[in-house]
């Protein structure tokens, strides 16, 4: 099933706020495209009639965003799209029950996020060196934590099982026993490609495993060997602030949010579910997740 629609109500709802804006309002053409953006992202992600729309909606839709590692000042930004909305249509004698004041404001992080900018991001992968098998490994353990979002104990718990090269999908065995299928980009798909053929043979060392990343003693790569690695590549490529395993999942959804990506869509490529969100989460078909992640994704 794919992500649900807009109603025709709310589609002609938010093309008159946006010749609101565009034609009485004067606002520049970026801003336009980005309010209507983080509005219909919200209206999608809970479908409802206008009037139907209560605090506890956008609460939980704020959280959700929260929860795939979008930064503050981001979801500050799409709170104030949306609450410009609501307003606009108040004033036109719209009958509105979603109450801003029960919606808490979002403090601004003082510190840096744990989101690297897409420029940084493609500007580390591409300097990366492979002139031997442990960094090719090295190279394709980066390429498909960004590629996919995957959590750091997922990528290392992949085996040889788990991808499917003629799809370019991962079955990802996540928290809880659950597993979902993520897809990875074609630029990915050369470096599994090499990893699998050359080089983790040679790091297998004639051992018998399906253990996909592996050490170089031929066993599985460790969380702590990881770490280690990740943090010599940052050194090496003098990022200023400190880059995690999770930083790469952070990016990964952020840069799918600020590219329009369907809230649903991502969360459904994390594999991540709230217990406050559970409730309203909808099944979203395979094959959409694969075209929309090969659209919006910056490595695509």
């Amino acid at each position: 099933m794919n992500r649900p629609a807009m109603s025709t109500k709310l589609t002609s709802l938010l093309n008159s706020f946006v010749y609101h804006i565009k034609v009485e309002k004067g606002m520049a053409e970026n801003s336009i495209e980005s309010y209507k953006r983080d509005i219909r992202d919200f209206l999608e992600f809970c479908p409802k009639a206008v009037e139907q729309y209560v605090a506890d909606d956008l609460v939980q839709y704020l959280i959700a965003l929260s929860d795939t590692g979008l930064v503050s000042t981001s979801i500050a930004r799409k709170r104030i799209a949306i609450k410009q909305f609501f307003l606009f249509l108040s004033e036109n004698d719209y009958k509105i029950n979603l109450d801003f004041d029960r919606v808490p404001k979002i403090k601004l992080s003082e510190h840096l996020p744990d989101v690297i900018d897409v420029e940084t991001m493609l500007g580390f992968l591409n300097r990366l060196p492979v002139s031997n098998s442990l960094e090719t490994r090295n190279k394709l353990m980066f390429e498909l934590l960004y590629a996919t979002g995957m959590r750091i104990s997922e990528l290392l718990g992949l085996s040889t099982h788990d991808i499917n090269l003629t799809e370019k999908v991962i079955l990802v065995h996540g928290k809880g026993s659950k597993q979902r299928y993520v897809p990875y980009v074609e630029s990915v798909s050369e470096w599994i490609d090499r990893y699998w053929k050359q080089h983790r043979p040679v790091l297998l060392k004639f051992k018998n495993t399906d253990v996909f990343f592996l050490n170089n003693r031929g066993g599985k790569l460790s969380r702590m060997g990881f770490w280690k690695i990740l943090r010599k590549a940052a050194l090496i490529a003098n990022i200023k602030q400190e880059i995690t395993p999770h930083t790469f999942r952070h990016s990964f959804a952020t840069h799918l949010l600020e590219a329009g990506v369907n809230l649903r869509i991502v969360q459904a490529l994390l594999g991540h579910a709230s217990l406050n969100t559970t409730q309203i989460y909808t099944h979203v078909d395979i094959r959409h997740l694969m075209e929309t992640h090969k659209v919006y994704h910056p490595r695509a």
